[in-house]
């Protein structure tokens, strides 16, 4: 159901407007595992898998269509759409202001983030949020977590640390938080960027200070449920909050620089701790669980494959690689992006840009290949993130190429290729766009520093 009421083709119903956009993005919510919509980080179901049919086989010569091009500011967080709205949290400097060319430079600049509705139909924005909001802090395009909408709500987290819930239908601030200054702690060298979690009433987040590491707040009004974890010394990491079932019990898995833990989703508890201290506080990849496994990659660091007991809440290692170095690596050094496993295989990309291929029982590496991301040399930091669809992956790489490829053991097999949009971002020292894509009713929604678009993939839509 589209919340069509709000398009400008009707004109006078502002009366109406927060009721009926609450109503129908309410009832949108309910097919959350309908892969029309991708409310969140990594889709629906938080998986980054795309269900999607009725998409093209290969792109047209020219490339697939552009339905809509719409002006925004910087960040690396990924867009959210769901009920026919587009949800897109950015920065815009401060007259004058200008980001440094060091990357690692941590003074202070002046700006605003902005949290955009756009209609999904065509690009205009709807309603804007912003709030004053300094950086001091490294990499400082804009924003890194995904807008998180349900039930008429949309939930997002700033590179400073401000938590905010909006009225999904007209921007309304519902509540809100500025963890550093409520729970006494300093803001990650790199920004908050751990994507929220909702768990029934609980938003999860990455928050810091002693004693609340992790932090639940009550979805509808922003109270604290429970909090728990102190880190001994050090930043938070980047790692999203991620929900896993074994054994028929529900876990929270919290991935901070000194170890991985198990917690119980309702009250915060404790289960199981298993130590893996990260190099920089890299840890950034979502863990991907596979069966009674569990998956974890980082890029100084390495991997770590842990076994889960389907008894009891507990965890031992499996395998884990034996390399601390980003260049003489051995399984897998992700940067940022997720892997994926499938049948028995890791598929990911490591510290320079190798896509590879390892066997999930042991870490073996299989293959490797630059086709997808570099083109050919190794890059330092080099990007791709994978998203599986039917048989086949769409990849979508830092210099803006979208790709549909084949990946198994036997290698890596492209099928088509078109440049998308410009890498507009040149903090790395090379020109990159860091943002995962939205996939949605048959189409990607892909940003980067100066705009969003959305590129029609419906097979109907395109000439073969």
């Amino acid at each position: 159901m589209r919340a069509d009421a709000f398009s400008p083709r009707y004109p006078n119903r502002a009366g109406r407007v927060a009721f009926v956009s609450t109503l129908l993005l309410g009832l949108a919510w309910p097919c959350l595992g309908h892969a029309d919509d991708w409310p969140q980080w990594l889709g629906p179901r938080r998986d980054g898998v795309w269900r999607e049919t009725g998409i093209l086989a290969t792109f047209p010569k020219d490339g697939p269509r552009i339905r809509w091009r719409t002006p925004i500011g910087g960040g690396y967080a990924g867009p959210a759409v769901t009920g026919g709205r587009v949800y897109v949290h950015d920065r815009v400097l401060a007259a004058g202001a200008r980001n440094p060319s060091n990357a690692f430079a941590t003074s202070t600049i002046p700006g605003r983030e902005r949290v955009l509705c756009l209609d999904e139909a065509n690009g205009k924005v709807l309603w804007k949020h912003e709030y004053n909001c300094p950086y001091a802090i490294s990499y400082p395009a804009g924003p890194r977590a995904t807008p998180l909408v349900h039930g008429g709500k949309v939930y997002t987290l700033g590179a400073m640390g401000d938590l905010l819930c909006l009225n999904a239908g007209t921007g309304k601030v519902l509540w809100s938080h500025n963890l550093p200054s409520e729970y006494s702690t300093h803001v990650p060298l790199w920004g908050y960027a751990a994507h929220p979690l909702l768990d029934g009433d609980r938003l999860i987040c990455l928050v810091g200070g002693k004693g609340s590491e992790v932090v639940a707040f009550h979805k509808d009004t922003g109270k604290e449920l429970w909090r728990s974890l102190t880190l001994p010394r050090g930043d938070i990491g980047y790692c999203p909050p991620t929900l896993i079932e074994i054994g028929g019990r529900r876990q929270l898995i919290i991935w901070d620089p000194q170890s991985v833990h198990g917690l119980n989703p309702a009250t915060g508890e404790v289960w199981w701790s298993q130590p893996f201290r990260v190099n920089a506080n890299m840890t950034i990849p979502t863990p991907r669980q596979s069966g009674a496994r569990l998956f974890l990659t980082n890029f100084y660091d390495g991997a770590m494959m842990l076994q889960l007991d389907a008894k009891r809440p507990a965890a031992t290692v499996l395998w884990k690689g034996k390399t601390h170095n980003e260049q003489r690596t051995d399984a897998l050094h992700s940067v940022m992006s997720t892997p994926v496993i499938k049948d028995g295989y890791i598929y990911g990309v490591c510290s320079y840009g190798q896509l590879r291929c390892l066997k999930a029982d042991t870490g073996e590496r299989v293959w490797e290949t630059f086709a997808a991301t570099t083109g050919g040399e190794p890059v330092r930091w080099a990007n791709a993130f994978l998203i599986p669809q039917g048989d086949r992956y769409f990849l979508f790489n830092e210099k803006g190429d979208l790709i549909i490829a084949r990946l198994t053991p036997a290698g890596y097999d492209e099928i088509s290729r078109a440049h998308i949009l410009e890498p507009t971002n040149h903090m790395p020292g090379r020109p990159v766009v860091w943002s995962h894509p939205a996939f949605a009713d048959r189409c990607a929604f892909i940003r980067n520093d100066k705009e969003i678009v959305c590129v029609d993939l419906a097979e109907k839509d395109n000439p073969k």
